[in-house]
């Protein structure tokens, strides 16, 4: 009975909320009048993007509903499962047939690089300012790297937080006990390693720490030497594989802070600072070293902590959240994030006004107030409201699928990498301060999004050959010649030095220059 007169004071909340909408006075929860939603009818927009849940939302959704009135629209929704989405998204791009608002996983493939070239989908950079939401809730990073081959938005970045990437987590308690401060700079960081080591920081009378939870990746082409990565990106200040310099891109076997790197990171194998099977340890095996209170240093997002202190502390009990502490910069630097995941592209099909109304769509869904309700769902249905919090009933939320809008429209808490409404105050308050000191240092991978078709073709096998390098040079098994006969032969090599000039001509294009 209790949850009857839930979902009826829901149904008389919404009712009240359309009717006050749809009339001639008053203000909607979009922050629109309702006088001015009155002088237009509800805008038709055709959607077509993936779910993630086990069943996508019903059409007559009450989220969606709410949505719907807030924006002044009348959205007709295809939701794809998400197992065959990009499938179903190349075969719709090839074929010209596509909705007013087209959801695309990734604007970098051929098939959309191709069908945006050739004149499909709007251009929408010279009309951005006029949407404050789009300016202020999408990263200008995001908006820098989304940009097509000719330097021009076509799609709308689906914004993730920028900030707070993936980087060096160290035990702040190890720290502590041994009389350290946070390293800053790679001489600092080996320091550490090396002490957590030969100094028993978990005092417990025996030689069993490590300094870094290390590995490689073969299999993953964007990092295939893994966690050690991090340390190649701290010698070098790349968030990547190629750096701009002296008016080109450069590769990075072809810096000698490279050379640097790998040298640091045999001594640091050679004196037992990372496993000694880094090479063949996976990720998961990676964390559970760090949580086991076996290795000082890993590499996460501050928000994790959570799923490594309820670990550390069936080990430790002592540990506090706080102890879980992220390095600001190593060398003055450290990575940041695209700022985006998918993004949105309309229809060139769709005429210019039309074009304005969806972009001002998007703009007023992503106000708190209309976001909300894809968040927390409707009072006394999806969420109660206690103690001022709202408790979301989470079987009752994935039931309607209601975080699947989330794949329409997202609004990214800038400090969500960082920070968790279940952390601690004062762990939130710690991560946040170390958020905003590495904004200032932070670096994005600047070749994220340009194209070059060699490096599509040959880059891949490139980089596993370097990393495969890498890791034998490592483990001791090639000696560093081997590196710098490597060097020397890819500054000549025809396509290393085709790739550098594609994505020269790119990032001059993409800039404007």
């Amino acid at each position: 009975m209790k949850y009857t007169k839930q979902s009826l004071c829901a149904v008389l909340a919404l009712s009240t909320l359309l009717a006050a909408c749809s009339s001639g006075a008053g203000t909607d929860q979009a922050g629109q009048s309702a006088g001015e939603a009155g002088q237009e009818a509800p805008l038709e927009v055709s959607v077509m993007v993936h779910f993630l849940n086990q069943q996508p939302a019903a059409d007559d959704n009450p989220v969606k509903q709410l949505i719907e009135k807030a924006t002044n629209t009348k959205l007709k929704i295809q939701w794809v499962s998400s197992n065959n989405y990009n499938d179903k998204l190349n075969v719709m791009l090839a074929s010209g047939d596509f909705p007013d608002l087209t959801f695309i996983s990734d604007p970098f493939t051929p098939v959309f690089r191709n069908t945006a070239a050739q004149g499909a989908f709007w251009e929408i950079g010279p009309y951005i300012k006029d949407y404050p939401n789009l300016v202020n809730g999408i990263s200008k990073t995001a908006w820098d790297l989304t940009k097509m081959a000719d330097g021009k938005n076509y799609v709308i970045p689906r914004p993730r937080p920028s900030e707070a990437d993936s980087f060096f987590v160290v035990r702040k308690d190890w720290l502590d006990k041994l009389g350290m401060k946070v390293p800053a700079t790679t001489d600092e960081l080996y320091e550490v390693m090396k002490a957590f080591v030969e100094k028993d920081p978990d005092g417990n009378g025996k030689n069993d720490t490590i300094g870094l939870a290390a590995n490689t990746d073969p299999n993953n082409q964007a990092s295939p030497i893994g966690t050690l990565g991090y340390i190649e990106n701290s010698f070098t200040g790349v968030n990547g594989k190629w750096k701009w310099m002296d008016g080109k891109m450069v590769h990075t076997s072809q810096l000698p802070e490279m050379r640097k790197a790998i040298e640091y990171m045999a001594k640091a194998y050679q004196e037992k600072l990372i496993p000694a099977d880094f090479a063949s340890l996976k990720g998961t095996q990676v964390r559970d070293m760090f949580d086991a209170s076996k290795a000082g240093i890993s590499v996460e997002k501050a928000g994790t902590m959570r799923d490594h202190y309820d670990r550390i502390i069936k080990i430790d009990p002592n540990f506090k959240e706080t102890e879980f502490y992220p390095v600001t910069n190593i060398n003055g630097f450290n990575p940041k994030g695209p700022g985006f995941a998918g993004a949105l592209a309309i229809s060139k099909k769709v005429p210019e006004a039309k074009m304005k109304r969806i972009l001002k769509m998007i703009d007023t869904w992503m106000k708190p107030e209309v976001f909300d309700y894809q968040q927390y769902g409707i009072e006394g249905v999806h969420h109660t409201v206690k103690d001022g919090a709202k408790v979301v009933n989470t079987e009752k939320y994935n039931a309607d699928s209601i975080s699947d809008f989330n794949q329409i429209v997202y609004v990214a808490d800038p400090y969500a990498s960082s920070t968790k409404h279940y952390f601690s105050k004062q762990a939130n308050e710690l991560y946040k301060q170390i958020q905003d000191e590495r904004a200032k240092t932070s670096v994005a991978d600047i070749s994220t999004g340009l194209f070059s078709p060699t490096a599509q073709k040959s880059l891949p096998e490139l980089e596993k050959k370097l990393a495969d390098l890498k890791t034998k040079i490592i483990l001791g098994r090639e000696p560093m010649t081997a590196w710098d006969d490597m060097a020397a032969k890819l500054k000549t090599d025809p396509d290393l030095t085709k790739m550098s000039e594609e994505l020269t001509a790119a990032y001059k294009k993409r800039n404007g220059q």
